[in-house]
């Protein structure tokens, strides 16, 4: 039965993707799936009223019923990438499949409320909201918040950097802004400066935004955990911002 479960789960997963992708052909399905395809998954998913065929039986589309299953499948494996990715920065794939299969949906809240709410997995792509992004995000306590909440002289350890552009990204990591370091807000306005391993940063509110960091008064503060390594084949998605130069030295542009 498990295993039945497990396979409709992944070719809803699959459909799911292929929907961000813009296909719907049984043939884009059968790719997405290699050996895993199975037409009698699908035709039993018809029959659940999770997917619509077309009379040729060669579209397929997910119903509104099927559309909400898989929503909670691939939000379970991208905040299960996530997690594994920025807290114990193991090998996060293979690990999420399982993860997707396992994990209840409040479990799935409870962890994206610790890590404040991603927008995105590690790989770039949209995580759907939960009950928690919607509602509970603004009274339950969340022990990941972005850089920007904290205020005027506080200091917070990096959780995760959470953007798409990466062209900044050896100069960030050469100013050590990078998960586990410590960072100090330093002013918000005109632009906001905060200061890490002794150098002053001034970065426009975007850049802010996507530096997530550990509540000063969360519970979990991974102190003894090692840095995650810069690794482009990983997709670790870092951001822009003005880089100035070291404290002290007149404000430096680097290009």
């Amino acid at each position: 039965m498990k295993g039945k479960m497990r396979e409709k789960e992944e070719h809803l997963e699959g459909l799911w993707e292929l929907k961000e992708n813009g296909h719907d052909s049984i043939d884009d399905l059968e790719k997405a799936l290699s050996g895993n395809y199975d037409v009698l998954v699908v035709e039993e998913l018809a029959l659940e009223g999770m997917v619509e065929l077309s009379a040729e039986k060669t579209r397929i589309t997910l119903t509104e019923r099927g559309e909400n299953e898989a929503r909670k499948i691939i939000r379970a494996h991208r905040i299960g990438e996530r997690l594994i990715y920025d807290v114990f920065g193991g090998e996060f794939e293979t690990a999420a499949c399982e993860f997707e299969h396992t994990i209840t949906v409040e479990l799935v809240d409870g962890i994206c409320t610790l890590l404040g709410h991603p927008g995105e997995c590690p790989h770039g792509m949209s995580i759907p909201e939960g009950e928690c992004c919607r509602s509970s995000a603004r009274m339950a306590y969340k022990q990941v918040i972005p850089l920007k909440e904290l205020k005027i002289g506080q200091s917070a350890r990096v959780a995760y950097i959470n953007s798409r552009d990466d062209r900044q990204i050896h100069k960030l990591d050469g100013l050590q802004v990078r998960p586990r370091a410590t960072v100090k807000l330093h002013q918000q306005y005109p632009c906001y400066v905060i200061e890490c391993e002794g150098a002053h940063i001034a970065m426009d509110e975007a850049m802010v935004s996507s530096i997530c960091v550990w509540s000063n008064n969360g519970q979990f503060q991974p102190e003894d955990r090692e840095p995650l390594e810069l690794d482009r084949k990983r997709h670790t998605w870092w951001g822009s911002g003005l880089l100035f130069g070291r404290k002290r030295q007149g404000p430096q542009l680097i290009k």
